[in-house]
């Protein structure tokens, strides 16, 4: 019987996302915004600046009227502009962020001030240096201007989007909706972290290393306990599991005389849409739907589950929540060592930076070796083919977590 060929990388990429539709979209208070993505753009509503200010404490004035001996004639002070104008020989005291008064273009520091003298006229200050028109001065609209795009659909929230928001007047943005993930892992082997482990068990680490995966995601996630390697257990946990949005279950998808979650699945309803691809580790994948229920299979060793989160599902998880650039960000890195080629697929390696700013392999690259892993801050893709890469070689870098 002929093998069918293993399905690349970026194929199956392509293929998970095509049967991506991003969920509803909602309403989220600022408070709750970061780490979401943008269901629609934001449009600025007003000027930002609203009104022309100071950027800077000292005095507005008319540029023309310096250097030289300037009346002060009152105060404009943040919240309390001047009431009045600016004439010539004439000047304002003015606080960083204060509204600019009428007839004055330029604002000089309180350090440029030579001296002040009070007469029966009031106080007046002496500048010995010229200021230019529009010193310390910012204009309204300077930033940006009524009608105009602030924030991007399909962009994701961070703290500097939300204080444009903010700044905007928003309380709130249209934000993608958050997908429900069931996470189920398999194996009769399996206990949970703290109990005793009898002979032959194991504990279970892909639990809460997918729980932890799916948080930094933005998903809502619902552990389904785990199944031990019988039919009943498997129908029953993935039929439970079917009811959200995406579906992972880990372990069962080899060729093993207990890897039978592919063939529930089938008998579930689920259509497969690929089984196993070019990578290591991670060949054994699956990928299928039943209606809108994406349904992933990955292979139960841990640095597998950790390379195809971040390969597969994490893509999906941010196209349905509306991001707009939802595929792996790889980045380039350069090798600190030699890295033998796999002839066959494509190798995920982990690597953590050295003190020169290269990317050099940790010294386990088995898939069993998750405690390892853990000194990893990124998985640098080794392209399929003969030879070695060699130190100072260019790779696609991909670090962990989602982060860039």
């Amino acid at each position: 019987m002929t093998e069918t060929p293993l399905m690349p990388i970026d194929t199956a990429i392509d293929l998970i996302l095509a049967q991506v539709t991003a969920l509803p979209a909602e309403d989220v208070p600022l408070a709750a915004a970061a780490g979401r993505y943008l269901a629609e753009p934001v449009i600025a509503m007003l000027d930002l600046p609203p009104f022309t200010n100071a950027s800077m404490d000292g005095y507005a004035l008319r540029a023309a009227d310096t250097p030289g001996l300037l009346r002060v004639v009152g105060e404009s002070a943040a919240g309390a502009p001047f009431r009045g104008t600016v004439g010539p020989g004439e000047a304002a005291t003015i606080s960083t962020g204060a509204a600019m008064p009428e007839g004055a273009d330029a604002v000089a520091p309180i350090e440029w001030i030579g001296a002040t003298t009070t007469s029966a006229n009031g106080m007046s200050v002496e500048l010995p240096r010229p200021v230019h028109r529009d010193y310390a001065v910012r204009q309204a609209g300077s930033d940006v201007t009524y009608g105009t795009e602030v924030l991007a659909a399909g962009m994701r929230i961070g703290p500097a989007q939300i204080g444009a928001a903010a700044s905007l007047g928003l309380g709130s943005l249209r934000c993608g909706g958050l997908p429900r993930v069931a996470a189920l892992t398999t194996g009769s082997e399996l206990r949970k972290p703290g109990e005793r482990l009898a002979p032959g068990q194991i504990y279970n680490s892909n639990g809460p290393l997918l729980g932890a995966a799916l948080a930094s995601a933005g998903a809502e996630v619902t552990q389904i306990p785990h199944a031990a390697d019988t039919r009943e257990a498997h129908r029953e946990a993935i039929e439970q599991a079917l009811s959200n949005d995406v579906v992972i279950s880990t372990g069962g998808v080899s060729v093993g005389e207990h890897d039978i979650v592919r063939e529930i699945e089938r008998e579930l309803g689920v259509r497969e849409l690929f089984w196993r691809v070019a990578l290591r580790p991670g060949k054994p994948l699956s990928f299928g739907i039943r209606e809108r229920t994406l349904v992933f299979g990955i292979p139960g060793n841990p640095v597998s589950v950790l390379v195809c989160f971040e390969l597969f599902v994490r893509p999906a998880l941010a196209a349905l929540q509306s991001a707009s650039q939802p595929r792996p960000a790889f980045m380039r890195g350069t090798l600190a060592a030699g890295v033998e080629r796999n002839p066959e697929r494509d190798e995920m390696i982990r690597v953590r930076h050295t003190s020169d700013g290269r990317i050099e392999p940790l010294r386990g690259q088995h898939s069993h070796q998750l405690a390892i892993t853990a000194q990893a801050e990124g998985l640098a893709r080794i392209p399929a083919g003969t030879g070695t890469l060699a130190a100072g070689d260019e790779v696609a870098y991909l670090p962990l977590g989602g982060a860039s």
